[in-house]
This record gives structure tokens, C-alpha cells and sequence, in this order.
């Protein structure tokens, strides 16, 4: 019964809590963790109801309960999700929150592609981190502040993706419906808003582009691009979540062909100028 693995997974996240930690005294419990009645009363919710959740009785919760006593718990992201498909047999509702930089493993993934460009971007479609392939193809992001480590700025507010891009508008379409997409599954329309109306403000093939209200999956697919020193390139992309990060992407180009990708290298090694 959903019910009952419900209660033994409650039971279970409210034993490995430490009391002392959260403010109660550690003195006279008969069992490890939290008692009942101190996580109902950190989720605001009656103990009565509480322990009907941990015997599998009651019925359904609602999803609100469900969120409180999450919190209440310190469940993680994933120990949630679980809770909510134990609970309402579904996933719970999008939650938007950014989660800082990324860490030096993933970056360390990143560095490991010599010979393929490849960062990782947040929903907003800020770069976060970058490889050194990326630098030299596409854009060199550390000579960049921060706020205009932002694909859409450069895409939009700035000349060299022009140039640079052999088919600007097909990219331009691309990246706006796959950007409207990516907001609204992570629930993140509100925490976007002043960053589309400065692109409105700033672009008119933004607003153009915007106000089609296309959406699309960013997949896997080609790139072609008119390089300074490479030339005209051609590279295939593909996109991938990273697990427990639900705010990051990562995005890597591979080179076609062996010559391509050996340039690329002679690239950043510096044995290529313009």
C-alpha cells in the first residue's frame, strides 16, 4: 500500500534527524531522531494527522502538507520528489531556485573535452562555466563580466554573434524557443522577467522573436559557424541535464572531422592567428 511505505519512509527520515541539532533536548527518547508530535510541530500541522501519515491512515495528504513536512524533515530535492510520489503518486509541483557555481568535478568534465567546445548554462541561459575549447570557438567568457556571460546578450545586444553565426536568425529562433521552454518547465518565469523585458527593450528581433511564442527542445543538431582564424566550421551539439542540478545544463560541440578538431587544438595551443 502507497499509504503504508509513505509512513515507513516518514518514519525513517524522522529517526536520522539529530535532535540536538534542531534545538531539542537528546535526554529520555526511547527511539533515535525527532519525536511525532516535534516534526508536526516543525511543519505546523497537528500531531494527530502526522502520526495517521506514519500508520498509513487518513487518506491522501495534500501537496501543501507534503511541502511542510519536507521542510520539516530537510529533505533534499530527491528524498521530496520520492516523498510526494509515495504520497500523491505524482512528482511535486516546479520549485525555481538557482544552486551557485559548479563544482571542480564538473569542471574537471569540462576541461577533459580538449577538442570540444562545451559549457554549462543555467536556465536563464547565463554561462557558468566554460572549457577552453569554448574560448577560443566561441566565446572567450573570462574577458566578459559576469552579467554578460548571458547567451541571449550576446545573441541579441551584441555584433560579434552576427558574424560570426552562418545562419543568425535560424540560431536566433532556435535559442528563444528553446529559452521560453526551459522556463517554464524549471517554474522559472517571475526570476526571468527583467532579463526578457531588457532584451524587449534592447532588440527588436528579440521582441519579434519573443512575441512568436514558440517553444522547442534543445536536442542535439549542427552548428555552423564563420570563425576568425578556423574559418567556416561546422560542429555537432547536444545538450545534457546534470543530475541533482536542475538549473544547469551542459552543452558540447564536437568537430565533425579529425582536421577540425586538430585545429581547434593548434588553436589553443596558439600555433593558429588570424
Amino acid at each position: 500500500m502507497t499509504n503504508l511505505n509513505l509512513g515507513i519512509y516518514l518514519r525513517e527520515r524522522r529517526e536520522r534527524l539529530d535532535p540536538e541539532t534542531l534545538g531539542y533536548a537528546r535526554t529520555r527518547r526511547r527511539t533515535p531522531g525527532l519525536r511525532r508530535e516535534e516534526v508536526a510541530q516543525r511543519a505546523d500541522i497537528s500531531t494527530t494527522w502526522y502520526s495517521w501519515l506514519e500508520q498509513g491512515r487518513g487518506g491522501a495528504p495534500s501537496a501543501d502538507v507534503l511541502d511542510r513536512v519536507s521542510r520539516a524533515l530537510l529533505l533534499t530535492d530527491v528524498e521530496r520528489e520520492h516523498l510526494f510520489l509515495l504520497g500523491l503518486g505524482r512528482l511535486p509541483d516546479v520549485q525555481y531556485r538557482t544552486t551557485g557555481g559548479v563544482t571542480p568535478r564538473l569542471q574537471g568534465v569540462l576541461d577533459a573535452m580538449d577538442a570540444s567546445p562545451a559549457f554549462i548554462r543555467t536556465v536563464s541561459w547565463d554561462v557558468v562555466a566554460w572549457n577552453a575549447a569554448a574560448a577560443v570557438v566561441l566565446t572567450d567568457y573570462d574577458a566578459l563580466r559576469p552579467v554578460e556571460r548571458n547567451i541571449l546578450r550576446l545573441l541579441f545586444l551584441g555584433q560579434r554573434s552576427r558574424t560570426l553565426q552562418l545562419d543568425w536568425e535560424g540560431m536566433a529562433q532556435f535559442v528563444v524557443a528553446v529559452f521560453r521552454a526551459d522556463i517554464a518547465r524549471a517554474g522559472a518565469n517571475a526570476s526571468v522577467e527583467p532579463l526578457v523585458e531588457e532584451l524587449r527593450q534592447g532588440s527588436a528581433d528579440f521582441a519579434r522573436i519573443w512575441d512568436d511564442g514558440d517553444v522547442r527542445g534543445f536536442g542535439d543538431g549542427l552548428k555552423q559557424l564563420r570563425h576568425p582564424v578556423l574559418g567556416d566550421i561546422t560542429l555537432e551539439y547536444s545538450a545534457f541535464s546534470i543530475d541533482g542540478r536542475p538549473d544547469l545544463s551542459m552543452l558540447v560541440y564536437n568537430p565533425t572531422n579529425t582536421v577540425d578538431a586538430e585545429r581547434i587544438r593548434a588553436l589553443k595551443a596558439g600555433r593558429m592567428k588570424a
